[in-house]
């Protein structure tokens, strides 16, 4: 289904679910300490989201068994939390969701275990914030938004890495995924379609090492590079505002993309 620009009656809501939705990102972003189970991180999440009246709407979503996708180094995508303990250096992306009173969030971001990593794993990591950064600063009332993925795609190849083509960012609503899709490599789908004030979407692009395809595990939703290159993600929802967009899933301090300014 498609979405349409949100009334201003109804932007209550969304601030309400992404403040849930950001903060149990940031729960599950602490808590990546070397030793600790990505099982144990989505434990702690889902009785934040219970404790705060959100509900974590990732659990039994098409199926998926978990409430947080957890995906670690070359986990593209859609990785299931599971008992194996995080080591330092992993490199681990945590996508939360959550519904609040007839809305969702929707918002992930990386955790580096143990605070720091190999050279190239930071490079990577950084990027993939420059990329989101750069697709935020692009929107404005009136931009195509083919333009999104025109900026992903520059800051990539700035910094050699690939973006994933085959994940997409999304309108959302009161539903979780909304058309239209939100692409993040234009030369798989040229959107000319221009962005609205009152829209809200997220923007959510996979930076690799290596030729930045996947291919799915036998348990139906884990996504992992072809290479076994490392892959980084992040993800806000913005709302379109009439100088610019606004960033819903913002980080209270942070810099960059994550000031929540609009830009």
């Amino acid at each position: 289904r498609r979405n349409s620009p949100v009334c201003h009656a109804a932007f209550r809501q969304f601030y309400m679910a992404s403040v849930r939705d950001k903060d149990s990102r940031d729960v599950a972003l602490n808590a990546a300490k070397p030793g600790i189970t990505t099982t144990a991180i989505d434990d702690l999440v889902i009785d934040f989201l219970v404790s705060k009246g959100a509900y974590p709407s990732g659990i039994n979503y098409m199926g998926f068994p978990r409430a947080v996708c957890m995906s670690v180094n070359e986990c593209v995508v859609h990785g299931i939390p599971d008992t194996r303990p995080l080591q330092a250096g992993d490199i681990v992306n945590m996508d939360v969701t959550c519904y609040l009173d007839g809305v969702y969030g929707d918002t992930s971001d990386m955790a580096i275990v143990g605070g720091e990593t190999d050279t190239q794993g930071m490079k990577l990591v950084n990027a993939s914030h420059r990329a989101l950064e750069a697709a935020i600063r692009a929107c404005r009332p009136g931009q195509p938004f083919n333009a999104i993925a025109k900026a992903v795609v520059q800051v990539a190849r700035e910094e050699r890495f690939t973006v994933n083509p085959q994940f997409c960012g999304h309108f959302i609503g009161t539903e979780m995924h909304l058309l239209p899709n939100i692409l993040h490599t234009p030369e798989h789908g040229d959107m000319d379609e221009p962005m609205q004030v009152g829209q809200v979407f997220t923007i959510e692009p996979v930076l690799c090492e290596g030729v930045g395809w996947s291919r799915q595990w036998n348990d139906g939703w884990t996504y992992v590079t072809v290479d076994n290159g490392r892959a980084a993600q992040c993800e806000h929802m913005v709302n379109i505002t009439p100088t610019g967009a606004e960033i819903l899933t913002k980080r209270p301090g942070a810099v960059g993309c994550d000031e929540g300014r609009e830009v």
